[in-house]
């Protein structure tokens, strides 16, 4: 890989976009390469967890201009169809926790990649901006349907038609991320949380990954029913065992993530 930093510890995949120079804006062979690495957490059992950060002062910068630009490129369509759809769409249906650590500007694409995450948390040096706007174009890699569940309507119209630059402290208070870390911290603190995440039960975490992913889409009796069965099917793996044999035995628990 030349444009993605991979490497597994402590169960946790990270991540990290590499091309600072152009503020880890993406084009068609980071894009591939990120689908590879999204790909293989799915794969490996020994990743419990998800780390996806930038390198340099950016987290992501949305799409490389550069190749839009080139006549001799893909076409807006290719690269929404091949590229960034099946990005998202990754990540949301990976049944592994996803972290997000945005430690700089998150524009475009690379902001609508940030909040498809299951846990978003920014550096406060941090900012996001929708961008589209301003070069005539709509919000895509799922931005559309993400930002008006996480801050409303009205907020995410004035976000996406103004593209005005937000503040990582302002994005928490509205509800777009979880939460905000100093700067001399934001690694440490932001890697703690997957850290922890790959210590608990995965699939529990999986099956709660995907009753949240149905949520929007069913009425409330529908949504029991979802519960109902993922309910049961979490009650019936090694976490749920150990985890109610721990605390009948009042010790910590030793999860496996089966």
């Amino acid at each position: 890989m030349q444009h993605i930093l991979f490497s597994i510890e402590n169960s946790v995949a990270r991540i990290t976009f590499y091309r600072p120079q152009v503020f880890n804006s993406m084009n068609a062979a980071m894009r591939e390469e990120f689908l590879g690495a999204l790909a293989t957490c799915e794969k490996d059992n020994a990743i419990r967890a998800v780390y996806i950060t930038g390198s340099g002062k950016a987290f992501c910068a949305g799409e490389d201009l550069q190749e839009v630009t080139d006549p001799n490129g893909p076409s807006l369509t290719e690269i929404i169809s091949t590229g960034y759809n099946p990005i998202v769409l990754a990540i949301r249906n990976l049944e592994k926790p996803v972290v997000c650590a945005v430690n700089g500007v998150a524009a475009g694409a690379g902001a609508n990649i940030a909040l498809a995450c299951d846990i978003t948390v920014a550096t406060a040096s941090a900012s996001f901006t929708q961008a589209f706007s301003k070069i005539g174009l709509i919000p895509d890699s799922g931005g559309t349907w993400t930002l008006p569940r996480l801050v409303g309507m009205q907020r995410a119209a004035a976000l996406m038609m103004l593209s005005d630059k937000i503040s990582a402290q302002d994005a928490a208070a509205m509800g777009m991320i979880w939460k905000v870390f100093p700067d001399e911290t934001f690694e440490v603190e932001s890697l703690r949380i997957a850290e922890t995440l790959a210590g608990m039960p995965t699939k529990g975490l999986a099956y709660t990954k995907q009753a949240l992913n149905s949520t929007f889409g069913n009425d409330f009796a529908a949504q029991l029913a979802v519960e109902d069965r993922l309910q049961t099917a979490a009650g019936q793996t090694h976490d749920y065992r150990e985890g109610v044999a721990a605390f009948l035995e009042k010790r910590k628990p030793v999860f496996k993530g089966i």
